[in-house]
């Protein structure tokens, strides 16, 4: 049975970190903007969920 193991070159791996932390540090960014605007609409959650609930539900009885 052949041995498999090693086979990534330190550049394919160097890529593959790499990328994932682009995607953290995009991750981690997305959340602050989402916090941003959860923050500046906090006494509005509750009216912008029904407004949402409302979209839906007209959406789905083919009104919009």
């Amino acid at each position: 049975m052949p041995d498999s193991r090693g086979e990534l070159e330190v550049e394919t791996l160097l890529k593959l970190v790499l990328g994932l932390i682009a995607v953290l540090l995009v991750l981690r960014i997305v959340e602050a903007i989402i916090s941003g605007i959860a923050w500046l609409l906090g006494p509005f959650v509750v009216v912008v969920q029904l407004a949402i609930a409302v979209l839906i539900v007209l959406w789905l009885l083919d009104r919009i």
